[in-house]
């Protein structure tokens, strides 16, 4: 489908802004810009009919930090002014029961005595006046682990202030990574707090896109409150951290872009320590570990289209290709080892194992009551995690660790323990997940000095950011939009051909840090080309083509995710009788035609002299 932007998004913009003033940042043009032209020119396509549908169903819900809903009022308000409805496309009302949403107690809650308390947990006093008293009260009587629901001014027992942002981070073997940071490293900062903690957790977006956070450890509503946060905010949650175990958390902007943030490098590990001894190998040895190393396996990718497919570039230990290859972990024979394993992923499985090494305990998702006796490896998707107990023998050496997965070890995710009987070793050691974290003129040198840049969505050195180049024989390149980039990112084609983008993302629901709405944005033109390069807002599946009749480097992005850039050089072909290399004449585009009608006329003289001499001998 090729469609026309009916609104530019500038305009689009400063209406939005006058109509909503305090309430809606001005990005959100770029949805609203959408649900304008899906109401006047895709009213009566699948398309429009599934956004009507998902408008109406969410209109009125509560999906803070998922959706604006000042701008779904507004988008509400489009579809309807641009009739947007289709018999065949009924809405439901199934899954959204009563309208009134009732007061916020529940008078029907079975009563629960104190003296049915079977857990021994005091309600906190705090909760005296948080909403829905009645399930809080009923929640700690049970024996099960109550919600980490706490009112937001409950007393923290600890804080942590983590800043988000767009940036740059060396991963090893002269490699720069460009994409997202939390506290400017990948992985972000290691959090441990103990079990029954109240914590906050403060998220501080020092970017230029929205931003936000999904923590796993709470069991409890958290996107509401740090599930979108705008360049320049702070936001931040608490929660009582009530079910000990390791857990993962990430950026969530909203929408499309959870993912895209994650596998862009915003995460990190959070620790909930259960009492002290909950631990079997604790117990039977009497002291806590020497050595606990919190450890997180992430891949990172050169290319959205990889990112979706599952091909990573690089497997990492915390942060860094051969992190402890190149650092070994130091131990001492019968040192007692805890691991904190998580597989951050997002795609791939690992299966962690040490060389020479059965584990003691295993406890699964880091739960001291979900204990697991010995075996060899743990294996977890993306998220899974464990808590793994072991002994180092008395046996001096290096004892490896791996992904038994053994791709993903090729590709950096590999380390060593070396035991050494007269290392001379604290007795406590801990080995955080934290990503390496550099200054700025250590990443201006590790810059200067890389052997390729990587970025899953921007513009790298890596071989699949190369020009991918069309001679002037094809007339339409076709670039595809899928995970968040383009591809192929670059391309060169002759003047006059036509380039259609192609939008392969599916989600195009929420708002968040926009849906999976995509376009094609130059940012550079020539002067001559006065229209420049602006495709409209694509969803899933539509196209939209400009043909480039101009000599030049067209820079583009996508202006709902500006992190996303491609190019187009457009430019007359060229050949070289020197061929690769440089040095040789260059040739124009007709010298080609010339050289094949002088092959062929040689080819039929030989062909010529060869019957001529064969007819002599006969």
């Amino acid at each position: 489908m090729n469609t026309k932007p009916t609104l530019s998004l500038t305009l689009l913009g400063l209406m939005l802004l006058t109509a909503f003033p305090g309430q809606v940042e001005a990005c959100d043009a770029c949805n609203l810009s959408f649900a304008n032209q899906v109401a006047n020119d895709r009213a009566d396509t699948p398309i429009g009919r599934d956004l009507k549908r998902a408008m109406v169903n969410q209109d009125g819900l509560r999906l803070d930090g998922y959706s604006n809903p000042q701008l779904m009022k507004a988008q509400m308000s489009m579809l309807s002014d641009g009739n947007l409805s289709s018999p065949d496309a009924p809405v439901s009302t199934e899954n959204r029961g009563s309208n009134n949403p009732g007061p916020r107690s529940t008078p029907l809650m079975p009563e629960i005595s104190r003296s049915e308390d079977r857990s021994g947990r005091d309600f906190p006093a705090y909760m005296a006046h948080a909403d829905f008293i009645e399930i809080l009260e009923r929640d700690y009587a049970l024996p099960t682990t109550p919600y980490s629901t706490v009112p937001q001014d409950a007393p923290v027992d600890k804080t942590f202030t983590i800043r988000m942002s767009e940036g740059q981070t060396y991963i090893g073997n002269g490699v720069v990574y460009d994409g997202f940071t939390m506290d400017g490293k990948v992985p972000g900062p290691t959090i441990v707090v103990d079990e029954g903690d109240v914590v906050e957790m403060a998220f501080v977006n020092e970017g230029s896109i929205p931003h936000g956070a999904s923590i796993h450890a709470a069991y409890t509503q958290t996107s509401k409150y740090v599930g979108k946060i705008g360049s320049g905010e702070t936001k931040s949650v608490r929660f009582r951290a009530m079910m000990p175990g390791v857990y993962m958390y990430h950026c969530a902007p909203g929408g499309h872009a959870i993912g895209m943030h994650v596998i862009g490098g915003q995460y990190g590990m959070i620790l909930v320590r259960p009492k002290p001894g909950s631990y079997q190998l604790e117990r039977e040895l009497g002291h806590a570990p020497n050595i606990e190393l919190f450890m997180i396996q992430h891949e990172l990718y050169a290319s959205g289209k990889d990112s979706i497919s599952g091909e990573p570039e690089y497997v990492l230990f915390n942060g860094r290709t051969f992190r402890y290859i190149e650092e070994p972990i130091l131990a001492n024979p019968g040192d007692y080892v805890r691991i904190n394993f998580l597989n951050v992923g997002p795609n791939i499985l690992s299966t962690f194992h040490i060389v020479g090494i059965i584990w003691d305990y295993v406890y699964w998702q880091g739960n001291p009551a979900a204990k697991l006796p010995g075996g060899q490896t743990v294996t977890a998707g993306p998220s899974d995690s464990f808590v793994i107990e072991f002994r180092m023998p008395p046996d001096e050496g290096a004892y490896t660790m791996l992904t038994h997965a053994v791709g993903s070890t090729n590709r950096g995710a590999i380390g060593l323990i070396v035991v050494d009987g007269e290392a001379d070793l604290e007795p406590h050691r801990t080995i955080t997940a934290d990503g390496p974290s550099y200054n700025e003129a250590e990443m201006r040198g590790y810059l200067a000095d890389a052997t390729r840049v990587i970025s899953p969505f921007g513009l790298g050195t890596h071989p699949k950011d190369r020009p991918v180049v069309y001679g002037p024989e094809v007339e339409e390149v076709h670039v595809s939009i899928i995970g968040n980039s383009f591809y192929p990112k670059v391309i060169q084609v002759a003047p006059g051909t036509k380039v259609t983008w192609t939008n392969e993302d599916v989600f195009t629901y929420l708002a968040g840090e926009y849906a999976g709405i995509h376009n094609a944005a130059g940012t550079s033109a020539p002067p001559e080309d006065e229209d420049g390069l602006m495709t409209p807002l694509l969803a899933h599946g539509e196209s939209a083509s400009h043909t480039f009749t101009h000599e030049w480097e067209y820079d583009y992005i996508c202006t709902p995710h500006p992190y996303m850039k491609g190019r187009v050089i457009v430019k007359e072909p060229e050949y070289s009788l020197a061929g690769a290399g440089g040095g040789g004449v260059r040739l124009g585009g007709w010298v080609l035609p010339l050289l094949g009608v002088c092959l062929l006329l040689s080819t039929i003289a030989i062909a010529l002299r060869g019957r001529h001499t064969d007819q002599g001998l006969s």
